[in-house]
């Protein structure tokens, strides 16, 4: 049965992004790679469990998400429980970080907030 390897998505500031999910998920980053030829540069950050997400960046690929389109919309960590969603709240809050919701518990009963990376992107973290 297949599974999921990793995800990725485009941002504009690699850097920044890398450090928000060291910071405040665990991420642990690989070197990272470059393509001279197109200009790509990605970064692959692992997460408890396995999980990976890749980082990218090309020149031409420079826009902001669109909230509103049809596709992926947020990635969500699970920090384990109520009272870590309310210290990473805390903590996210305190490094200047926009919080959109929460810490709340939602109409099908998870315990969340939700918090813009750098590029903007919906990033929760549940109980």
């Amino acid at each position: 049965m297949p599974s999921i390897d990793h995800v990725a998505v485009y941002v504009r500031d690699l850097e920044a992004t890398r450090d928000f999910y060291q910071r405040f998920f665990g991420a642990t980053c690989n070197d990272g790679y470059h393509n001279p030829r197109t200009g790509l540069r990605t970064f692959f950050l692992s997460f408890d469990g396995g999980v990976r997400l890749e980082i990218m960046s090309k020149p031409g690929h420079e826009e902001s998400p669109a909230k509103e389109r049809a596709g992926w919309i947020h990635t969500a960590f699970s920090v384990g429980s109520r009272e870590e969603v309310d210290a990473v709240a805390d903590r996210l809050r305190e490094a200047g970080h926009v919080v959109t919701s929460g810490p709340r518990v939602t109409g099908d009963g998870c315990y969340e907030a939700v918090v813009l990376d750098p590029e903007g992107n919906e990033v929760e973290f549940v109980a």
